[in-house]
C-alpha cells in the first residue's frame, strides 16, 4: 500500500495496533487477512469482517492478504474462490497480489505437526468422533484422557506417517494435540490437529489424504504470511488460547496477535451459509446470486452499489460484543445514495391504453421533463407525446373510493410533464368485465411549464407514448421469508417456507424507449414504483429490470404485527 500519513485512532482494535507499533512489537509491516473457506458465497455479514481487517491493514500502512481456509476437500470449489475473490474486488477491499491458498502451506503444517509428536506434544488417538465427545467432559466436568495418549513418540510417527500415506480409512483416527483434559477451555483438551478424508481436493487432486483442522492450520499460516493482527469475529476468543499454544510450540519470533470484534447480527435476511447452500442445492432458489439472497453477488444483481454497502458497514461502526443490524439500515442507505445521482424514467408496469380521442392522428410533440427532480444538475430529457398512450391501472379508478387522486371517469388529472386529461369513456372487455382502453380527451390550454391557473386537478400521474415505448420485464421482490422463525420450522419445506410473493415477475411493462440504450448494472429510479437495476440476463431483445428497493420500506411499521 502507498505510504500516507496515519489517521487518528478510533477504537479498540486501531488502539492495540498503534500501541503495537509504538512499542515496536514488529519489526515487519502490519499485515491482517480475511480467511474465507471456499465452500459458498460470501454474504452481506461477511462484508462486516473484510472491512474490519482491510480498513485497518489501509489506515497503519499495512498490508491486507485474503486467504483461502481450504483444508477440507469435501465441500470447497473452484467457483466459490472465482466468486469470492470476485466480490471482494467489486466491495472495493482488493488484496491486489496478496492472495494466498492454505493448500498451498500443507507441507509446512505437516511438518510442525511432526516435531510436536517428536516433541511429545501430539498423540495419533483412534476414538471415534461420538467417543472424543465424550472423554471432553461438560463445561462444567474436567474431561478424561483418551486411551491412546500415552502412546511412544516412535509409534505416534509410524501412525501419522501411515495416515499419510492413505494406510486409514476415512475417519479412523486423528492427531490430537497433547494439552490438558482439565482445561476450563474446552478448546485446550487435547484438541484434533489433522483428520483423515479420502476425497479429491480442487488444488492438490489427491496428493493428501489427511487436513489440518482450522485452529491448527490457522496461526501456522498468520505466521507463514507475516501477519501481525489476525483479527476475528467475538465467537473465536476462547479459540484464541489454542492460536497461542500453537505459535508458543513453534517459537515463533513477533508471533502474529489474534484479536477480536463484535458479531454482526443481520436480521431480515438468511445468512445461514448452510440454509443457503440448501437453498441453492435444492434448486429453490434461481443460485447464489438469485436477488433476492444476501450474498454479496445477489445484492449486486439486485442492483445494490458497492458504496452503499461499505457505507452501511461503516455506519455500523466498530463493536466490541454483538449487534443486530436490520437489512432495512442498508436498503435506506442506497436510497440515499441514488436519490440525487440516478435519472428517473416513466414506467407503467401494468399499463393501460389511454386514447386521446381530441388529439391529432398525425400529431406527436416532445416535451421535456426533468431527469432528477432531487438534482437539477442532470437536466431534463426530451419525452415524445402522441395520441395513443399508456398509463399505471391502478392509476385509474371507475368509481373513486374517498381520497382518490388520479383519474376517474368523469374527472380530470395532470399527465406529468403533459396536459391534464378527462376520463370520459371506459372500453371494457365483453366476455370478463375487464378494462381494455380508456377514452379521454386533452386541453391543449393546461401544457405544464405555461402557467395555466383557471382551474386545479388533485393528481399527476405518469404515462409512457404508445409510439416511444420499449416492452420490457420486470421483477418485483420482497423478502426471501415473511417471519424469520419459520426458517427454523423442520415440519415444512423450503418451498413451503419462501413468501409466495418474494419474487413477482412481470412481463408486459412499457417504458420509455431511451432505456433501450441501459448497460447491465445501471440504475433508475421508476417514477413512484422504486429504483431498478438492469438485470446481467438482459439482452438487446429482452430486458429485464429487478427492482432493488421500493421509494420507502414497505415493511416499516408491520414489525410486530400478526
Amino acid at each position: 500500500m502507498n505510504e500516507k500519513k496515519i489517521e487518528v485512532v478510533s477504537n479498540n482494535l486501531e488502539k492495540i495496533v498503534d500501541e503495537d507499533i509504538k512499542n515496536g512489537s514488529f519489526s515487519r509491516t502490519i499485515c491482517t487477512r480475511f480467511p474465507p473457506e471456499p465452500n459458498g458465497y460470501l454474504h452481506i455479514g461477511s462484508a462486516y469482517a473484510i472491512n474490519m481487517n482491510y480498513r485497518i491493514a489501509q489506515k497503519f500502512n499495512g498490508d491486507f492478504n485474503l486467504r483461502f481456509d481450504d483444508t477440507n476437500p469435501l465441500k470447497e470449489e473452484s467457483e466459490y474462490v472465482d466468486s469470492i475473490i470476485e466480490d471482494i474486488n467489486w466491495l472495493g477491499y482488493s488484496p491486489g497480489n496478496r492472495i494466498f491458498y492454505g493448500s498451498d502451506y500443507s507441507n509446512e503444517i505437516f511438518n510442525v505437526a511432526i516435531s510436536l509428536i517428536k516433541s511429545g506434544k501430539a498423540y495419533v488417538c483412534e476414538l471415534s468422533q461420538v467417543q472424543i465427545k465424550e472423554y471432553r467432559g461438560t463445561l462444567t466436568e474436567p474431561g478424561k484422557n483418551s486411551p491412546f495418549r500415552d502412546r511412544a513418540v516412535e509409534e505416534n510417527l509410524d501412525l501419522f506417517l501411515r495416515m499419510k500415506n492413505g494406510d486409514f480409512p476415512t475417519g479412523s483416527m486423528v492427531l490430537r494435540a497433547k494439552i490438558d483434559m482439565a482445561s476450563p477451555n474446552m478448546n485446550l483438551r487435547d484438541p484434533i490437529l489433522f483428520r483423515i478424508i479420502h476425497a479429491s481436493h480442487y488444488r492438490t487432486g489427491n496428493q493428501w489424504c489427511i487436513y489440518p483442522m482450522y485452529d491448527f492450520a490457522h496461526p501456522i499460516q498468520d505466521a507463514i504470511e507475516g501477519v501481525t493482527h489476525s483479527l476475528c469475529s467475538i465467537e473465536f476468543k476462547d479459540h484464541r488460547p489454542l492460536y497461542e499454544w500453537v505459535l508458543t510450540e513453534l517459537e515463533i519470533s513477533q508471533p502474529p496477535k489474534q484479536r477480536e470484534f463484535g458479531r454482526v447480527n443481520i436480521t431480515g435476511v438468511l445468512t445461514s451459509k448452510r440454509y443457503l447452500r440448501e437453498l441453492v442445492t435444492g434448486n429453490v432458489v434461481d443460485g447464489w446470486d438469485d436477488p433476492r439472497l444476501p450474498t454479496i453477488s445477489g445484492l449486486r444483481r439486485r442492483g445494490f452499489t458497492p458504496e452503499s454497502i461499505r457505507t452501511f458497514i461503516n455506519d455500523i461502526g466498530f463493536i466490541k460484543h454483538q449487534s443486530i443490524v436490520d437489512i432495512a439500515m442498508l436498503e435506506s442507505t442506497l436510497r440515499n445514495e441514488l436519490k440525487t445521482k440516478v435519472n428517473s424514467v416513466m414506467a407503467a408496469l401494468n399499463p393501460l391504453k389511454v386514447t386521446i380521442t381530441n388529439y391529432p392522428e398525425d400529431k406527436t410533440e416532445l416535451l421535456s421533463i426533468e431527469n432528477n427532480t432531487e438534482n437539477k444538475e442532470l437536466g431534463n430529457r426530451e419525452v415524445l407525446f402522441s395520441k395513443e398512450l399508456y398509463i399505471e391501472k391502478e392509476d385509474f379508478m371507475e368509481v373513486p373510493t374517498k381520497g382518490f387522486k388520479r383519474l376517474s371517469l368523469h374527472s380530470e388529472v395532470r399527465l406529468k410533464g403533459a396536459y391534464f386529461i378527462k376520463c370520459n369513456e371506459v372500453i371494457k372487455d365483453d366476455a370478463t368485465g375487464g378494462i381494455l382502453e380508456l377514452r379521454c380527451t386533452y386541453d391543449p390550454k393546461t401544457k405544464s411549464g405555461t402557467g395555466f391557473s383557471e382551474r386545479k386537478v388533485k393528481g399527476t400521474i405518469h404515462w409512457v407514448s404508445a409510439l416511444n415505448s420499449e416492452t420490457v420485464e420486470v421483477h418485483l421482490f420482497e423478502k426471501l421469508f415473511e417471519d424469520e422463525d419459520i426458517v427454523k420450522d423442520t415440519e415444512k419445506t423450503w418451498e413451503q417456507k419462501i413468501n409466495p410473493n418474494s419474487k413477482v415477475v412481470l412481463k408486459n411493462c412499457r417504458i420509455e424507449s431511451w432505456i433501450k440504450n441501459a448497460k447491465i448494472e445501471d440504475r433508475y429510479q421508476f417514477l413512484r414504483h422504486g429504483y431498478f437495476c438492469l438485470d446481467k440476463h438482459s439482452t438487446d431483445k429482452k430486458l429485464i429490470f429487478n427492482r432493488i428497493v421500493s421509494l420507502k420500506d414497505p415493511w416499516k411499521g408491520k414489525q410486530g404485527k400478526k
